[in-house]
This record gives structure tokens, C-alpha cells and sequence, in this order.
């Protein structure tokens, strides 16, 4: 029986899937300069519990979102976007950056021999998805506020 932490009650509690496929959306490296090993670390983690749920019997589907643009260089909303800074950086556009970092996240991904996800998404190429499923766990109540 997996049981595993629930920030939003502070407890550990037996897992119980939504349906009968286990869905799991990471968010994923900003994609703006070259990974290091510790942008590997929360990836993992995912892929232990993917690979625990799988070995339960659970079908999953995994989503690794790449964040290509928009993401600030402070963690509130102040600060120059990190790709536009690694774009001027490097003389080349935000687009270029976006895939050279990508390839070699995803290269260096594989070579950690992590169970590759279903789907790797960029960021901006979901944003009508993204707000739309936030909207739909806000409605069902699948979300929590931090006072930040």
C-alpha cells in the first residue's frame, strides 16, 4: 500500500488514484543556460515514483513541461525573463536558446537513464491548456493557498 505526504493536509495518507491512470504534470527546467546535476535531482524523484506506481500496477502518464519563455530571474514577479537574458547573453534569439538547452537537458536526461515522460511539453506551447486545467482543479477544489 503506497502512502505518500499531502501538503495540503499535513499528513501522510494512503494513495488513492483519480482514475485508472495515475496522471503526473512536472514542471520542468527553465531552459536558458546549461543544466547541472542539481537541476537533476527533483527529476529523480519523479522518476522513482513513477517507476514505484508502475511496479504497484498503476498505468501513468507523465508530462515534463519544459519552460522555454517567461520564466523571471526572481521567484516573484519582478526581474528580466530568464531566456531573454540568456539570449542577450549569447547573441542569439530566445527560440535558439530555448532548443540549444533543451537538447542538452534532455540528452544528459537520458543519459541519467530516466523512464523517459509521455509527453515533454514546452511551456508555450500549452498555455490555453495550462490556465484551463487550473481553472478546472481550482473548480474541484484539487488546489490550496500559501500566504505566498
Amino acid at each position: 500500500m503506497l502512502k505518500l505526504y499531502n501538503t495540503a493536509t499535513h499528513k501522510v495518507e494512503v494513495f488513492k488514484p483519480l482514475g485508472d491512470v495515475v496522471k503526473i504534470y512536472t514542471c520542468g527546467p527553465t531552459v536558458y543556460n546549461t543544466p547541472h546535476i542539481g537541476n537533476y535531482a527533483a527529476y529523480t524523484f519523479w522518476d522513482l515514483l513513477v517507476r514505484v506506481l508502475k511496479a504497484d500496477g498503476y498505468k501513468v502518464k507523465r508530462v515534463l513541461n519544459l519552460t522555454d519563455v517567461g520564466h523571471l530571474v526572481s521567484d516573484g514577479d519582478e526581474g528580466e525573463d530568464k531566456l531573454e537574458k540568456g539570449a542577450a547573453r549569447e547573441g542569439k534569439s530566445v527560440w535558439e536558446v530555448a532548443d540549444y538547452y533543451s537538447n542538452i537537458y534532455l540528452e544528459n536526461y537520458r543519459k541519467l537513464e530516466l523512464l523517459p515522460a509521455d509527453v515533454v511539453a514546452r511551456a508555450t506551447n500549452y498555455i490555453a491548456e495550462d490556465i484551463e486545467a487550473v481553472d478546472l482543479m481550482t473548480k474541484n477544489c484539487y488546489h490550496y493557498e500559501t500566504e505566498d
